[in-house]
């Protein structure tokens, strides 16, 4: 298949497809970078303060209020969704880099989380597909971005899905009647 992709070779080990769907890490010479994310992830062992002692939080920290170009999210979720030990919360503070200093810039959500326990912090490079998916079968889904809701993430799946199979789902439906119906065929 000239120019398309038809496998994906492991450790010497081919695996045959019709189509490649991955992320911009596995298919470099087809993506762009667009932006960087920093983001923080701390370890706590208590719920952000002033939020009524809460396991599950989202904040967004509007740009204007702290004189960015982009919003900071803050995510927090604890030991009763089963992602940490019991007593333990796990929170993410992240914001489109602005800067090469991460600590300086995520500080107002930080802020916001009272004592840590353990603070960790990552900045990487997003990317999205330049490619053209029906001319090399190469569907490469866009790098994560700074936002905790997953809203542009799950909007880049149904969009790749789409591309991928020609339906679209509608997320307004109840699926499982929907589903239950199929099954009743």
């Amino acid at each position: 298949m000239e120019g398309k992709a038809c496998g994906v070779t492991s450790e010497g080990e081919t695996a045959k497809c019709k189509k490649v769907v991955c992320d911009p890490s596995y298919l470099t010479n087809k993506v762009r970078k667009i932006g960087k994310v920093a983001r923080a992830i701390a370890i706590m062992s208590h719920p952000i303060p002033n939020t009524n002692e809460s396991h599950s939080v989202q904040i967004i920290l509007p740009q204007k209020q702290l004189g960015r170009n982009s919003d900071m999210y803050v995510f927090c979720c604890s030991y009763t969704h089963n992602v940490a030990p019991k007593g333990k919360f796990i929170a993410f503070v992240s914001a489109e880099a602005e800067s090469d200093n991460i600590q300086s810039e995520l500080k107002p959500g930080i802020d916001l989380l009272g004592p840590v326990d353990e603070l960790f912090f990552d900045m990487y490079d997003r990317y999205e597909p330049v490619n053209e998916p029906s001319l090399d079968n190469c569907f490469i889904s866009t790098s994560y971005d700074a936002t905790t809701h997953f809203e542009t993430t799950v909007t880049d799946v149904l969009n790749m899905y789409t591309m991928i199979t020609g339906k679209t789902i509608d997320l307004s439906v109840d699926l499982s009647a929907a589903s239950a119906a199929e099954e009743e065929y």
